[in-house]
């Protein structure tokens, strides 16, 4: 039995179009999530359906009860997915994420999803700083383009510059094929 789990971050309906925070590229993004999923459920191997609530006042997007909170249909929760709720970057932060990866005796974690800047960063290099062996499907996450101090970086370049921080030193980054 494979010591291998599956994380899905935040794959939800804001980040697609018409939502309150659309990614560039989520729509293919998802399409390789959801082979990725698929070959994961066939192996039978643990699924982790990360899902995040908006909790700050401010919050413009992934609100409560809202159907942009949803998880999008593209990866949508099947039997024997464990759901997990967070409220931070981090899918770890306050969630029993761990405790659940522990129990079930997980050291290697497959991880894929959105925002790759912020959530699929924070959650993989947490991922890597608790000694989980870390593989992240960079096909199979998306972003959007970034402003700072009067320059745009693309999100083409947002997300080649996360994936190649994170690739050798938190994790091995690959890109799906079937």
């Amino acid at each position: 039995m494979s010591n291998n789990a599956l994380i899905v971050v935040d794959i939800q309906n804001d980040y697609f179009p018409g939502g309150k925070m659309e990614l560039v590229g989520s729509e293919a993004a998802a399409r390789v999530a959801a082979s990725v999923k698929a070959n994961f459920k066939a192996q039978g191997l643990p699924v982790f359906m990360i899902q995040h609530i908006a909790q700050k006042p401010n919050a413009t997007f992934f609100l409560p009860n809202t159907s942009g909170a949803e998880i999008h249909e593209s990866v949508k929760i099947e039997e024997g997915d464990e759901l997990i709720i967070k409220h931070f970057p981090n899918s770890f932060r306050e969630t029993p994420l761990l405790e659940k990866l522990q129990a079930s005796n997980i050291t290697e974690l497959t991880i894929m999803g959105m925002m790759t800047h912020m959530c699929i960063d924070t959650t993989t290099r947490a991922a890597s700083d608790l000694g989980f062996k870390v593989e992240l499907i960079g096909n199979a996450c998306a972003t959007r383009s970034l402003e700072h101090d009067g320059v745009t970086v693309s999100a083409k370049e947002v997300q080649a510059a996360y994936l190649a921080a994170l690739d050798g030193s938190f994790a091995t980054v690959t890109n799906w094929t079937e």
